[in-house]
């Protein structure tokens, strides 16, 4: 039995989206027929059939016009809005070390590229009676370790809040808004943190892995997740298979969150 996302001739625009679970989710759209729109500060030089990359640095205002003008002059518009972008390069030290510029720099990172491409093309997805946007959270919000995450957390969690509110004013006009909230996925940034903690603790890579699930609080599944599998999730949300789920957030951390 076939299950098809019915996503062919449909336009999106994934942020982050040459590495990591950005990449999967570009992958998966393009496979099922999306025209889509990968945006990163630096990108190939050129994609698929139908793949178009741009160069944007969406932590600023001038870089989400950027990707903005490219979606509409490319694409006409969007159906969709993969919001992936995100991640902390606050240091470890808890919140003592965490100055004003550190919380800017996790605010820009981790909510305002959101706020700004939806807020440019949420006009367009209204004025043509439909769309889809989906925000990629992290269980970080529910489970933030203060040790290094605090501020990269915070931020998560507002842009949960957001999306809840935007799927409040938006779903009755057409716009499903939905967040996806994946744990610790096996990037390639988690693999050479992997890597890195198994060289500095005399281990193997399955060691250094074992190390970052301890810091979590255990994965029950007993791995992370593939980029694929979140990106799957997000491909269904998107496709008209999922058209009566909106202003939730969907959870996808092999039961990391002790907790409902």
């Amino acid at each position: 039995m076939t299950f098809p996302l019915e996503l062919a001739g449909r336009r999106a625009i994934v942020s982050g989206g040459t590495k990591g679970l950005g990449a999967a989710v570009v992958d998966i759209l393009h496979r099922n027929g999306m025209r889509v729109i990968a945006t990163a500060r630096s990108v190939p030089v050129e994609g698929a059939a139908d793949l178009h990359y741009v160069a944007a640095d969406l932590t600023t205002a001038e870089g989400c016009a950027t990707a903005v003008q490219a979606a509409q002059s490319l694409l006409g518009g969007v159906d969709a809005i993969v919001n992936v972008l995100g991640g902390s390069k606050a240091p470890a030290g808890g919140f003592a070390v965490l100055d004003d510029d550190v919380w800017a720099r996790e605010l820009a990172l981790n909510l305002m590229p959101a706020v700004r491409l939806d807020r440019a093309l949420l006009p367009g997805m209204i004025a043509q009676g439909g769309g889809v946007i989906v925000h990629v959270s992290s269980i970080q919000r529910r489970l933030p370790l203060p040790e290094a995450t605090t501020a990269y957390a915070a931020a998560k969690a507002a842009l949960s809040t957001y999306s809840k509110s935007l799927s409040k004013e938006v779903s009755p006009k057409g716009v499903r808004v939905v967040s996806v909230a994946p744990g610790w996925i096996e990037t390639e940034a988690a693999v050479a943190l992997a890597e890195r903690l198994a060289t500095e603790t005399g281990t193997d890579y399955a060691g250094g892995k074992e190390i970052i699930m301890r810091s979590l609080g255990g994965i029950p599944l007993g791995r992370p997740a593939k980029p694929a599998e979140v990106a799957d999730l997000i491909a269904f949300l998107i496709s008209p298979r999922a058209a009566a789920i909106t202003g939730t957030e969907y959870v996808i951390d092999g039961g990391t969150i002790p907790t409902a």
